[in-house]
C-alpha cells in the first residue's frame, strides 16, 4: 500500500474517531461564531476565516471532557471551552507572521490574505476575546492559569525565534520550545477543566500533566509528520519547519547521528538565509532514511504512555476512556 493510501485510511480513522464527539464540536462551533461579533466587520470576516470550519477543536473538546470527568454540568462551558480555540488560533496568527506562511489548515493564511499588520491584529484581538470571556464566565484561579499559560507561550515564541537555524539545538532547548509553544496551552485546557469543576488541588495537577504529556506528544507527531505528510493531507507545506530554519527532533537526532565531516558539511549548506531545493531535498531524505523518524515516533508513545498512567488514579467511566481514546489518537492522527 501506498504512503497516500495510508494516508486516506488513517484520515478515515481519525474521522471515525473524531465523529463520536461532534455533538461537542457543533456547540463548540457556536460558540466560535458568536464570541467572534464586532463593531468592525473585518475582524469577524478574518476570524471567520482563520478559525471556522477548520481545526481540531482539541483544546476546547478536552477542557469538556475533563469538566465532564467530575460530571460538571453549566450553561458556560461551551462558552469557556472557545478560550482555548481562539488562544490557539492568535498563536497561529502571529506564527504565520513570523514565518512569512502561505497556508493554514488547507486554505491561504490569513497574512497572505489581507496581509502582516491585518494579521497581528487579528491575534491580538481573540487574545483580547480569549480573557474577555474568562472573566466574565471564570474564577480566579482559572484566569490565573490562563494568564500563565499565555505568558509562557509568549516566552516559547520568542525562545524559538531566537534559535531559528541555531543547527546545533540541543534535544533540552527544544523541548523547552515546544512544551511552551505547545503543551503548556493543552495542559491548561484539562487543568482548568478541573480547576472550573471544583476539582482538589491533587487532581488539577494530575489533569495538568495529562495535558502536558499529551501536548508534547502531539508536538513531537507535528514535527514528524512534518517530514512524512504530504500538502493535501497535512493541511500546510510538509518541509515547512526546514525551510523556516526551525530545528526540530527529526534533524537534530539525524545531525547528531552522522559523522562529524558529514555533520560540518550538511551545516555549511545550511548556513545561508535560505535553503535551494537541492539542500532542501537532500536533508530530508537523509532525515527519512536514518532512523530518526522511528525514534521521534518510540518518544512520542512514551510521553502518551505517561499522559494515559496519570488518569489512572481517576475512577473507570466513559469520560476517561473519551480521555484515553484521544491521547492514543494524537499517535496515530494522519494530520
Amino acid at each position: 500500500m501506498g504512503r497516500e493510501s495510508v494516508c486516506t485510511a488513517q484520515q478515515m480513522r481519525d474521522q471515525e474517531i473524531l465523529e463520536k464527539y461532534r455533538p461537542h464540536f457543533l456547540k463548540i462551533e457556536y460558540e466560535l461564531e458568536q464570541a467572534l461579533l464586532s463593531k468592525v466587520d473585518a475582524i469577524a470576516e478574518i476570524g471567520r476565516h482563520s478559525l471556522l470550519g477548520h481545526g481540531k477543536r482539541l483544546r476546547p473538546l478536552l477542557f469538556i471532557l475533563c469538566c465532564n470527568l467530575f460530571q460538571y454540568q453549566s450553561q458556560e462551558l461551551y462558552k469557556l471551552s472557545v478560550v482555548f480555540e481562539y488562544i490557539h488560533t492568535a498563536s497561529l496568527l502571529h506564527d504565520d507572521v513570523l514565518d512569512n506562511a502561505e497556508v493554514r489548515r488547507k486554505r491561504p493564511s490569513a497574512n497572505r490574505l489581507w496581509g502582516n499588520h491585518a494579521a497581528v491584529l487579528e491575534g491580538d484581538f481573540l487574545y483580547s476575546k480569549a480573557f474577555s470571556i474568562a472573566v466574565n464566565y471564570a474564577n480566579q484561579a482559572f484566569f490565573r492559569k490562563l494568564t500563565e499559560t499565555t505568558t509562557i507561550m509568549a516566552e516559547g515564541q520568542v525562545l524559538e525565534l531566537l534559535h531559528t537555524r541555531n543547527w546545533a539545538l540541543t534535544p533540552k532547548t527544544y523541548f523547552d520550545i515546544i512544551t511552551a509553544k505547545t503543551a503548556v496551552l493543552i495542559s491548561a485546557a484539562c487543568a482548568c477543566g478541573g480547576i472550573i469543576s471544583g476539582a482538589s488541588q491533587q487532581e488539577v495537577r494530575l489533569l495538568e500533566q495529562f495535558g502536558m504529556n499529551m501536548g508534547i506528544a502531539f508536538q513531537l507527531m507535528d514535527d514528524l509528520l512534518d517530514y512524512i505528510s504530504t500538502e493535501e493531507v497535512f493541511g500546510k507545506p510538509v518541509g515547512k519547519d526546514l525551510r523556516e530554519g526551525k530545528v526540530t527532533l527529526p534533524l537534530i537526532y539525524t545531525l547528531s547521528g552522522i559523522s562529524e565531516q558529514e555533520r560540518a558539511s550538511l551545516q555549511s549548506l545550511l548556513a545561508g538565509d535560505q535553503l535551494n531545493e537541492h539542500t532542501h531535498a537532500r536533508i530530508m531524505n537523509l532525515v527519512k532514511s536514518n532512523g530518526a523518524l522511528a525514534r521521534v515516533r518510540r518518544e512520542a508513545e512514551t510521553y502518551t504512555e505517561k499522559a494515559a498512567e496519570v488518569l489512572d488514579p481517576f475512577p473507570d467511566s466513559e469520560t476517561k476512556e473519551n480521555l484515553l481514546e484521544l491521547n492514543q489518537y494524537i499517535i496515530h492522527r494522519a494530520f
